[in-house]
């Protein structure tokens, strides 16, 4: 599929679903008025896609319910402000930037399509890590300042224990897309592969 037009659909598709010039206090009419903009935008963006075939159009229409997907999860957090809902629009690129990437896999195959997949899975469990570490921070924050200084202290080590945390489920998708490549070899070149990825990442 030409890389270009790809690009293009995205494109288009990403200003369609913009929601960030609406103002933050929206009423429920608004709200609703654009949730049915953004169900028509995906709609006309995915029946774009038959213009496609084969797994070109399977990522196409995967952009296409990824930028819904999205889109639904800005404006909610548009229309309910809240850490929340900052945190859940984060997960939505995450999963949306996964399903695009795991469904681009489906262009390779044998080890480099396995890659693929783990390095998809890897960037998902990495964006997902990311944005729990950084809820559970702000509300650590969040109540500190409402509390003793004491409070602050443990706000402090939940968020350093939500990094820790954070910084493990990297470690260990990032092994796991280490070892994948590691099937590419054989016989001694591969044992020393495995040993050197569990070195690096303290297996």
């Amino acid at each position: 599929m030409n890389k270009i037009n790809i690009s293009a659909i995205v494109l288009a598709i990403s200003l369609a679903y913009s929601v960030n010039a609406m103002a933050q206090n929206m009423s429920k009419s608004e709200y609703k008025a654009a949730e049915k903009n953004i169900v028509a935008e995906y709609k006309s963006a995915n029946d774009s896609c038959g213009s496609f075939a084969a797994n070109a159009k399977d990522i196409c229409m995967a952009e296409a319910k990824g930028k819904e997907k999205v889109a639904k999860a800005e404006l909610e957090a548009q229309y309910k402000p809240s850490k929340k809902a900052d945190y859940e629009v984060s997960v939505a690129k995450a999963e949306a930037d996964y399903t695009v990437a795991n469904e681009k896999c489906d262009d390779k195959a044998g080890n480099e399509k396995d890659v693929c997949v783990k390095e998809a899975k890897a960037a998902l469990v990495s964006a997902k890590a990311d944005a729990k570490a950084q809820l559970k921070s702000s509300k650590a924050n969040a109540t500190a300042r409402e509390e003793t200084s004491e409070a602050r202290m443990k706000a402090q080590e939940k968020g350093s224990e939500a990094r820790q945390d954070a910084a493990a489920a990297k470690r260990d998708a990032d092994y796991t897309v280490a070892k994948e490549k590691c099937d590419a070899l054989a016989g001694v070149a591969k044992e020393l592969c495995v040993n050197n990825a569990k070195k690096l990442y303290g297996k």
